[in-house]
């Protein structure tokens, strides 16, 4: 019998008890944890979850948002507001920071953490302003030589009226093109959720990387539902056709590493996921900080002119 995502939290609540007690009390518990690793290891590899299972933990309540990383992983965060043109998009935030002690450009689509908030930010939906906020921020990362780090988290940019008046595809291709140019190195991070162009916009980075528990694609389940189907309850379909998750990304290749998360979802220990984020992160800026500005944005080019495939008849 396989086991329960039940079994897999209740084992992992026992080793992080145990790491707790060593380290709070200095005691070697090596002996106990590692078949308990090692356990854990073995039953996650015979636990299979649905595609939609993988996108209803993305957006399930709890989840760490952008600013739930930022306060454990950076130090010296500036948030800088408004495009210079209409107004301050608070979907998309960021500003300089120090990463793990590294001098960085933060980008970041955040939903929000309760209902209030999350109705201020759209739940990580932008406006046009959001995506020009985006590239105002990449052109002074290119102008004090400072990385940048996305944080991408949204199910797409806002779709409202108002988001088409002020020019909502225009300035998520301008904010693609920018970030294509970038003279310093980029890592992105699909933390949650990663819809259509709302995530692309912040997406041109030289990696790209994927919570275990998160998704990315060209359209919402329910987005592709109701236009294949004119259904959006057939969304787990959709989800199994679009192959969004994790997993398949990387056998795609469309990502360059899957991100562990806590057994369960990184709801459930937020310390953990983002000390695995952090680690990720920081290990590809500094492969890339090998790198010249000329590999950097040939790098990127080279990237995603090898996403997908086609065939001449």
């Amino acid at each position: 019998m396989k086991p329960t995502a039940e079994t897999l939290r209740e084992l992992g609540a026992r080793i992080r008890d145990l790491e707790g007690t060593a380290k709070s009390t200095g005691q070697n518990l090596d002996t106990a944890l590692t078949p308990l690793r090692a356990q854990l290891a073995y039953l996650r590899g015979q636990v299979s979850m649905t595609r939609w299972e993988r996108v209803q933990l993305a957006r399930i309540a709890g989840r760490p948002t952008a600013l739930d990383y930022v306060e454990r992983l950076t130090s010296e965060f500036v948030e800088l507001h408004g495009d210079r043109t209409y107004g301050d998009d608070q979907a998309l935030i960021g500003g300089p920071a120090r990463w793990q002690g590294r001098r960085v450009m933060l980008i970041m689509q955040q939903k929000g953490r309760d209902t209030k908030d999350k109705i201020k930010r759209r739940f990580g939906s932008s406006n046009p302003e959001g995506y020009r906020k985006a590239v105002r921020l990449m052109d002074l990362a290119d102008k004090f030589g400072l990385p940048v780090v996305a944080l991408i988290d949204t199910q797409g940019a806002y779709p409202g009226l108002e988001a088409e008046e002020r020019g909502q595809g225009w300035a998520i291709a301008e904010s693609i093109q920018r970030m294509s140019r970038l003279r310093v190195p980029a890592v992105c991070a699909v933390i949650g959720e990663g819809g259509s162009g709302g995530a692309l916009a912040i997406g041109i980075g030289n990696r790209v990387l994927i919570m275990e528990n998160a998704w990315y694609s060209v359209i919402s389940p329910e987005g592709a539902a109701s236009i294949i189907w004119k259904d959006s309850a057939k969304a787990p379909e959709a989800a199994e056709a679009l192959k969004l998750t994790a997993p398949d990304l990387l056998e795609l290749g469309i990502v360059e590493e899957v991100i562990p998360e806590p057994v369960g979802g990184a709801h459930l220990d937020v310390d953990a996921a983002a000390e695995a984020l952090g680690e990720a992160v920081g290990r590809h800026l500094g492969e890339l900080a090998q790198q010249t500005p000329e590999q950097w944005v040939s790098g990127r080019a080279a990237r995603f002119r090898r996403l997908g495939a086609y065939r001449e008849d």
